[in-house]
C-alpha cells in the first residue's frame, strides 16, 4: 500500500514538473523579452508580474486537466480562485527573490534577474505551490470532484 501511494505521488510530481517546465519556458521567454524592451528595462518586477501571470494560465490548464485531473472540482470557478491564490503566493516568492537580488544586492543584469526570479524563486515557489495544490486545491478528499457521486 505504501509503495502504491508513493508511486502516485511520484507520478503527480512528474506531471507537475512537466507542466511547470512549460510554464517556465513561457515565464522566462516573456520575462526576457519584456526586460529587453524599453518600457521594462528598469522595471524587472513589472516584467516578472506579467510573465508570471502568463505562466500561471499555462500551468492552470496543465495542472487542472492533467496533473490533478482526477481530483479536479466540478466547481471550476472556485477551484480557479484557489489555484490563483496559490499561484500568487508562489509569484510573491519569486518577486521577493528578484527584488532582493536586483534592488538590495545590486545584481541588475538580465541574467542575474533570470537566475534570481526564474531559478531561485521558481524552485522555492514551486515547492510551496505543489504542497498547496496537492493538499488544498486538488486534495482527493474535497467534495464535488469530477466523476464523484455527490449525495443530495
Amino acid at each position: 500500500m505504501r509503495t502504491l501511494a508513493r508511486s502516485a505521488v511520484v507520478g503527480q510530481l512528474t506531471k507537475f514538473a512537466l507542466v511547470g517546465g512549460v510554464g517556465f519556458v513561457v515565464d522566462v521567454t516573456t520575462f526576457t523579452l519584456l526586460r529587453l524592451s524599453p518600457p521594462f528595462e528598469g522595471s524587472p518586477l513589472k516584467a516578472k508580474i506579467i510573465s508570471t501571470v502568463l505562466a500561471i494560465v499555462a500551468n492552470w490548464i496543465g495542472n487542472r486537466y492533467w496533473t490533478f485531473g482526477p481530483h479536479r472540482s466540478t466547481r471550476g470557478f472556485m477551484e480557479a480562485v484557489e489555484f490563483g491564490v496559490v499561484s500568487v503566493l508562489g509569484m510573491l516568492v519569486a518577486l521577493a527573490c528578484l527584488a532582493v537580488s536586483h534592488y538590495v544586492l545590486g545584481f541588475r543584469t538580465i541574467l542575474a534577474d533570470n537566475i534570481s526570479g526564474n531559478v531561485v524563486g521558481l524552485v522555492l515557489g514551486s515547492a510551496l505551490r505543489f504542497l498547496l495544490y496537492r493538499h488544498w486545491v486538488y486534495h482527493p478528499r474535497r467534495r464535488n470532484r469530477v466523476g464523484a457521486v455527490v449525495a443530495d
